[in-house]
């Protein structure tokens, strides 16, 4: 069995589907399997990746569902990763041609089960790194301590042990797509460690239809999840004072913005929604303020 899986969730993106494909072509190592989650694209998807698949230049396997949101169509991924570890390259990413080379002779050097993964780094297209570099002086750290305590920025790509990404589904919101990535990642965090390779791993480019740039209206559509997602932060055991606050204060506005009037008896500390609450509404009324002219 194969090592990697790379998996990439899809909707509507064929027009840049082809250059996360080249990449992985590209790879110095082929002891990877590529996991297409197709998130209920109505484009071309399908037939391009049928003409890769027929090509079989490396493995690739594909899974269609309906529309679900990023986090569904993680939740499905994990369902279907069989190897030991997985990575996600998002349908606009792609990889440098050893990426693939430099995560499984990493993994196989220093991975065991004492840890949950590898942090590497992310470049844009034209090679500068995203935000920081990792600390040089750490062989490991959980993700929350590198942002949190050590002054890591920006992006990172994320390496993680199978067996644990099939834990802490995302929940499902009827009629919403959105919930944040980074809540399996801190409950991750409350259990291990993680490996730091500084090296680059992806190559972002944001496109104006990622999520990544319209998170005011993800907030809006969206607020069940933000708030199932900020009430999950706000319970972590090694999170500061300060960093609950703002949570609390997302999660007043995220409540207000479903109208949910209960919002205070389903804290999960009550005291500190408390005095979140003007500082929420002052952020509710700042969102719905720009949705309201904003596009999409």
């Amino acid at each position: 069995m194969k090592l990697l899986t790379v998996f990439t969730p899809t909707y509507n993106r064929a027009y840049c589907l082809d250059n996360c494909y080249q990449s992985l072509l590209r790879q110095t190592s082929k002891d990877f399997v590529w996991l297409i989650v197709d998130d209920g694209s109505t484009d071309n998807t399908k037939q391009l990746v049928d003409e890769w698949i027929k090509d079989n230049k490396i493995e690739i396997r594909y899974y269609w569902q309906e529309n679900l949101g990023m986090h569904g169509a993680h939740n499905t991924a994990y369902d279907l990763i069989h190897t030991e570890i997985n990575v996600c390259i998002d349908s606009d990413d792609c990889m440098p041609d050893d990426a693939v080379e430099k995560i499984n002779a990493f993994w196989r050097k220093f991975g065991s089960e004492e840890v949950s993964g590898i942090i590497g780094l992310d470049s844009y297209t034209n090679q500068q790194i995203i935000g920081t570099k990792l600390p040089v002086h750490l062989k490991s750290s959980t993700l929350f301590d590198l942002y949190h305590k050590y002054g890591v920025m920006g992006d990172k790509k994320l390496v993680y042990r199978t067996t644990l990404t099939k834990q802490y589904r995302y929940p499902i919101f009827a009629n919403e797509k959105y919930v944040g990535l980074a809540y399996k990642y801190y409950m991750l965090d409350k259990q291990y460690k993680m490996l730091l390779l500084n090296e680059v791993l992806c190559c972002v480019e944001y496109l104006p239809d990622g999520s990544s740039l319209n998170m005011l209206n993800q907030y809006v559509k969206n607020p069940k999840g933000f708030a199932f997602y900020r009430k999950e932060l706000m319970k972590l055991p090694f999170a500061s004072l300060t960093f609950k606050f703002r949570q609390a204060i997302h999660y007043v506005s995220s409540s207000l913005l479903m109208d949910n009037k209960k919002f205070l008896g389903e804290s999960p500390n009550k005291g500190l929604t408390i005095l979140a609450i003007p500082f929420g509404i002052l952020l509710y009324l700042y969102i719905t303020s720009k949705t309201r002219t904003a596009p999409g």
